[in-house]
């Protein structure tokens, strides 16, 4: 018995002497005590990094007593080192406050690039609108995102349809067909759905936009040779929201719509409707659409459930919309003349599943299936077709402090089937895309951040696509970083092209795949950013330079049978230019100003021309006033030169500007926004149509149809 009670001591000092402790952390917003998830814990002395789950809790397993030092990070906050003293007292946990850095007034967290680094840490570069810019954009266009996009420098929205109003995303003066659109990392907007992508998304539902510019097919597969640009829905918090949004606008639009989010314990909840109309509206006095008759219904429901090591979310998205343009006459009186009809419906779905492995190491598996049916008619033609798509990827992250690694697979189909109205060949097709890549991010010293990556991707038809990619940040200093990057890029054939989307398919052959090649590019950006104080005027510079070369790019071709085909040109097109943004903010002040040069050239069977449709200066100024929570006034002058349209002349050079100002009280806010004050449109100095106006051949959109208009509405956030 004496030995026993010996042995039984001896084991209990040694257990004492090995005990292991758990270490949590949790980690908040600092203002509103709002957790902070996917912030970044670490414990250098024993390198050990973590981020904080969904409720901002980060836990330290099988921690030795002792002292540590914590480093908590978090994006757009002030970083805070923590020294806590292991064990604590019983079920103790140590609370984390981070505030928000000096110039960086919104929360930022990146989800484009794979990464779980900090936007400041990120050696791609990567633009976003989000927080009180999201908000203040979204009160200028509540129905859709093409002006979010558009005032934001080295982005344009081109106009396909005079009448319908249908539009690209154009990033440094490439084709909208060259630009990748993703839902929270899911490419649900291409093909014959790309067309009216723009105009189906309201905001009010979105956390963020991010953008990268420059060959980006790495990332996500093809078609991201300009760019891409990423939606990022909000998500669940233990804080409910609930918001409504009312707009009306003097051209005879009204918007309604409302979001609903909440968290409840191991599940969350998100949920989006909105109704967005229009009357037809002739501000020209034509007789023609400058913005056509439509309706517009969307629901967007989305589960989240939380576990220990499994987190899900689920959800779908339902979007049916009648959009009719063309004759006055035509749409109120029922008369006969010209009209443009398009009739969509899409439906998506969307699932994701992340199993929390050891430590940092995560599993993650993504799928969405995408169904759009679209009708598009006009008096002598109509096309009709049914896209449907799927997306599945699984993938693997692992990494410390100095290193992270993502590697994984996907699948794509696509599939489009016409229903035959004419004797014109069916256009259907059917491509599968297999892709494997990997991706890793290092940083050696505080001073340097790699990011390298590497794709495969296969498509039957067009063969096998290698695509490495290379980013690095240079800190030089704590006022002036410097990034580099660069990258292949591929897009696949298609006939869904802006050329194709203005004459709506007619008489286009199918794409002979045969002959047909893919479209390759390499892209190079480099930009230098600034950053400093004079005494209480804030400073921001940043200048990027840009160049990317596209060779064999797909053209709409005339047949000496009266039909098109598209065929790959005989030669490349390069895009090489410059966007400066400056920014000054002085108490509650601030101007922002945006300059973009892009000089766009098409160097085919050796002969140099000036691409359609790209002015090589444009010009943002942005200047606002704010006084927190309480009142918010801006006023916007932009300036888009000169174009070569596609018969060979000028359009000349413009400006627009505008006036928004919002009240805000605790739980409601009144806006007004006046857009363009100036009243320019491209019909008060241009023709939009030659021929008779019952039959009208229809020139190049390139500047403003509606003109002047004004909205205003309230804000509810209960």
């Amino acid at each position: 018995m004496k030995h026993t009670l010996l042995l039984c001591m001896a084991i209990f000092a040694c257990s004492g002497i090995f005990a292991q402790y758990t270490l949590r952390l949790s980690i908040k917003k600092s203002e509103e005590k709002k957790p902070l998830a996917g912030a970044t814990a670490s414990i250098p002395t024993l390198r050990k990094t973590i981020l904080a789950d969904s409720l901002g809790n980060a836990d330290f397993q099988h921690i030795a007593a002792g002292t540590y030092q914590i480093i908590i990070s978090y994006v757009g906050m002030q970083e805070k080192k923590y020294t806590v003293t292991v064990p604590l007292p019983a079920d103790n946990i140590v609370e984390v406050f981070l505030n928000e850095l000096q110039e960086n007034e919104q929360e930022v967290v990146v989800r484009a690039t794979r990464s779980s680094h900090s936007i400041i840490n990120i050696p791609t570069r990567v633009e976003t609108i989000s927080g009180e810019e999201l908000g203040e954009k979204g009160n200028m266009k509540p129905g859709d995102i093409r002006m979010l996009l558009s005032e934001s420098t080295g982005i344009q929205t081109q106009q396909t349809s005079a009448t319908s109003n249908n539009s690209s995303i154009r990033i440094q003066g490439l084709d909208g067909r060259y630009t990748q659109i993703l839902r929270d990392g899911f490419p649900l907007y291409s093909g014959f759905a790309g067309g009216l992508s723009l105009l189906q998304v309201a905001p009010l539902d979105l956390q963020q936009i991010e953008v990268i510019k420059g060959s980006s097919s790495t990332l996500y597969g093809g078609g991201a040779i300009a760019g891409l640009v990423n939606l990022v829905s909000k998500t669940p918090t233990t804080k409910k929201e609930l918001s409504f949004l009312g707009n009306g606008t003097s051209a005879g639009g009204l918007d309604f719509s409302s979001f609903y989010s909440q968290k409840f314990g191991k599940t969350g909840i998100t949920l989006f409707g909105s109704r967005n109309s229009n009357a037809p509206f002739d501000p020209a006095g034509i007789g023609l659409t400058a913005i056509p008759k439509f309706e517009r219904y969307t629901l967007n429901p989305k589960l989240f459930i939380y576990g220990d090591k499994l987190d899900a979310n689920l959800g779908f998205s339902y979007i049916t919309e009648n959009r009719l343009g063309g004759s006055i006459d035509y749409i109120t009186k029922g008369t006969t003349g010209y009209f443009e009809k398009n009739n969509t419906d899409r439906f998506t779905t969307q699932a994701q599943l992340t199993y929390k492995l050891k430590g940092n190491t995560r599993l993650n598996f993504k799928n969405s299936y995408s169904r759009f049916n679209r009708m598009v008619q006009i008096p002598s033609y109509t096309f009709k077709g049914l896209q449907q798509a799927t997306f599945s990827e699984v993938t693997y992250s692992t990494g410390g402090e100095k290193t992270q690694w993502v590697a994984g697979g996907n699948l794509l189909t696509d599939d489009f089937t016409e229903d035959k109205q004419t004797s014109t060949v069916l256009r259907n097709y059917s491509y599968t895309t297999m892709g494997l890549f990997i991706q890793n991010t290092w940083t050696p010293c505080k001073q340097l951040s790699l990011e390298s990556g590497l794709r495969g991707d296969y498509v039957r038809q067009y063969g096998f696509e290698l695509l490495p990619r290379i980013a690095a940040l240079f800190k030089i200093n704590p006022k002036l970083t410097a990034r580099l990057g660069g990258g292949l890029g591929y897009k696949t054939p298609t006939i869904f092209t802006e050329d194709a989307e203005k004459i709506e398919f007619q008489n286009i052959l199918p794409i002979n795949e045969n002959t047909a090649v893919n479209e390759r590019s390499a892209g190079l950006n480099f930009d230098v950013n600034y950053r400093t104080r004079i005494g209480e005027l804030g400073i921001t510079i940043n200048q990027l330079f840009f160049y990317t070369r596209l060779n064999k790019p797909l053209e709409l071709t005339a047949t000496a049978t009266n039909s098109y085909v598209f065929v790959n040109a005989n030669g490349y097109m390069d895009t090489k230019g410059a966007e400066t943004n400056l920014r000054f903010s002085y108490d509650d002040f601030k101007l922002l100003l945006g300059y973009t040069y892009a000089d766009v050239n098409t160097v085919f069977n050796s002969s140099k021309s000036w691409y359609p449709l790209t002015a090589k200066h444009r010009l943002n100024n942005v200047l606002m006033y704010e006084k927190e929570g309480k009142l918010k006034i801006a006023a916007e002058a932009y300036y888009v030169s000169e174009q070569k349209l596609n018969d060979g002349s000028i359009g000349r050079s413009y400006w627009t500007a505008g006036l928004m100002a919002e009240k805000l009280w605790e739980q409601f806010s009144v806006f007004v926004n006046l857009e363009n004050l100036t009243n320019t449109r491209q019909t008060k100095f241009d023709t939009i149509y030659t021929g008779t106006i019952s039959n009208p051949v229809f020139r190049d959109i390139y500047a403003p149809l509606e003109g002047f208009v004004a909205n205003g509405g309230i804000r509810l956030k209960l």
